[in-house]
């Protein structure tokens, strides 16, 4: 016999209004410029008997998972990775209207004080993304690489001192973002590495890149999970990513 409790939890939970917070990819979705382009082959058709397909591409693409691994060595795989850790209070700093003003953006301890000036403090254990809309300009790789004269990227992004603030001062657990790496281009330019990146994934933690509707989330009052296959000793995959909110379908 089904639990009764539990019935009702996920009838709960189905009442309330639920984003994906995952692109569609496919070979000609925007991606790491070190990567080549996705491969879709297919197999068999149905005048075959049945439909079946061939897929080839980096881990790390489309939205995606980054396992500690990734940029940290002897660290956990995916595979690794707890289930109640996919699942978490969700955060969203919006900082879209700042990013529309300047595509250098980088996310500072400054901004996150101001959110919380407006929202209360972020809390333990939660994800925090961020939002820069930055998935709107998806799937056109031109307006995502958003190149200077020069051929560099100008993309926005996390800071180091926000990224050390939030694990070592509010403890949270996970971060997500809507473009391909942690730090910003210009910082990753700066700096010469990806700091922001190796920092969060040396915290034993996972993160969600190319995250898009994080326009159609609050601030606070969410969940996120994230739902991602299991291959063996992988660095990362991609996911699909949703959040379910505290309002009913009904409500605006």
């Amino acid at each position: 016999m089904m639990s009764d409790e539990l019935t009702k939890a996920i009838s709960y939970l189905k009442q309330r209004k639920w984003v994906d917070l995952t692109h569609p990819f496919g070979p000609d979705s925007p991606h790491f410029a070190a990567f080549n382009d996705a491969a879709f082959e297919t197999l068999f058709s149905h005048d075959d008997g049945f439909f079946a397909q061939q897929f080839s591409f980096a881990g790390q693409y489309g939205t995606h998972i980054d396992a500690p691994i990734h940029f940290v060595r002897d660290a956990r795989y995916i595979e690794e990775l707890e289930l109640k850790e996919l699942v978490l209070p969700l955060v969203v700093l919006d900082v879209s209207k700042e990013v529309e003003n300047n595509h250098h953006f980088t996310l500072s301890v400054d901004h996150i004080i101001a959110f919380e000036k407006i929202h209360g403090k972020i809390e333990s254990n939660t994800f925090v993304a961020l939002r820069t809309d930055w998935g709107k300009r998806w799937p056109v790789k031109a307006a995502f690489n958003n190149k200077d004269r020069e051929g560099n990227n100008q993309i926005p992004g996390w800071g180091i001192d926000a990224l050390t603030f939030l694990f070592e001062e509010r403890n949270i657990q996970a971060i997500g973002h809507e473009t391909y790496d942690t730090d910003s281009a210009i910082e990753f330019q700066k700096n010469g590495e990806l700091l922001g990146e190796y920092y969060v994934l040396d915290q034993d933690t996972y993160q969600i890149e190319l995250m898009t509707n994080l326009d159609q989330v609050p601030a606070k009052g969410a969940y996120i999970f994230n739902i991602v296959a299991k291959p063996k000793n992988a660095s990362g995959f991609p996911v699909r990513s949703f959040a379910i909110l505290p309002e009913s379908q009904g409500d605006e």
